[in-house]
């Protein structure tokens, strides 16, 4: 009896938080985006998800918080499991209800609402009281002291960089298990993007909060996570610890653009596709 509950601790504790197996999604009945994707984020990790553009992340990420059924998207083959039950067939509302949340692309605050208000609305499924409540938006201030002097700002008249931390802000009210972060980087300046990305790892290290990062910042998303996924047309073609394979030859010369010779130029990475040694 004790064996088997020792083995039973040790499974639990290797289990992942988020299981993707092997997923199939098709748009329009026609068109194939993603062609047997399977990754896993571990309970307190931070996971990079990377790629171009138009490689399948926000696809992948809307495949687990079940938004693809908006835009006439199915999950054909595979599944998904989050707190190791099956997820795919649950409708948005119940996966967020589970714990599991997604920053949209392009931060999505609602322009006509204040900074506070936005906030607010990502407490709405909580039933655990307006006191509760209260000290998680104080708490949210302490990472984003930003959004507090902006607190009674319309969030459609703030900068971009507020309007991520607002997004951001607004998915911690809802005391997520994990976060879905959809290219953070996107629209903002160097400097906003490293401060978005240490508060990422702050709050992922203070609080445990799992981060799932689709990004086309190589650079700056592998250095932040824990392991990391490369997506191309569909398929993860390479995938390992961060620190692999930010010192991986081919990822450092078709993803940050530095072969053995130093900077590579546009001209030289257009033609990578023929080139890749972990396609051939």
């Amino acid at each position: 009896m004790t064996t088997q509950t020792a083995a039973d601790l040790a499974a639990a504790v290797e289990s992942p938080l988020l299981s993707i197996s092997n997923i199939e999604v098709i748009y329009n009945h026609v068109i194939l985006v993603l062609k047997g994707v399977s990754l896993q984020v571990p309970k307190g990790g931070i996971v990079a998800l990377l790629g171009a553009n138009g490689a399948g992340k926000t696809t992948t990420l809307k495949a687990i918080s079940n938004l693809l059924r908006a835009e006439r998207g199915d999950i054909t083959k595979g599944h998904i499991d989050y707190h190791g039950e099956r997820i795919d067939q649950l409708n948005p509302s119940t996966v967020v209800r589970k714990g599991l949340i997604q920053v949209m692309e392009g931060r999505h605050c609602f322009a006509h609402l204040t900074v506070e208000e936005n906030l607010m609305t990502g407490a709405y499924t909580r039933p655990d009281g307006s006191r509760a409540i209260a000290q998680d938006l104080e708490k949210v201030y302490t990472y984003f002291p930003r959004l507090k002097v902006r607190r009674k700002s319309i969030a459609g008249y703030t900068s971009g960089g507020e309007q991520q931390m607002t997004a951001i802000g607004r998915a911690l009210m809802s005391k997520p298990d994990m976060i879905l972060l959809d290219e953070p980087s996107m629209g903002l300046a160097p400097q906003l993007v490293e401060e978005i990305f240490e508060i990422v790892h702050k709050l992922n290290k203070d609080t445990g909060v799992s981060f799932l990062i689709a990004e086309q910042n190589t650079n700056m998303a592998l250095r932040y996570a824990d392991y990391g996924y490369i997506l191309e047309n569909g398929r993860i073609v390479m995938d390992g610890p961060a620190a692999k394979l930010r010192e991986n030859s081919d990822v450092k010369e078709f993803y940050l653009g530095l072969g053995t010779g130093g900077r590579m130029s546009f001209r030289d990475v257009k033609h990578y596709r023929r080139r890749k040694r972990w396609l051939a």
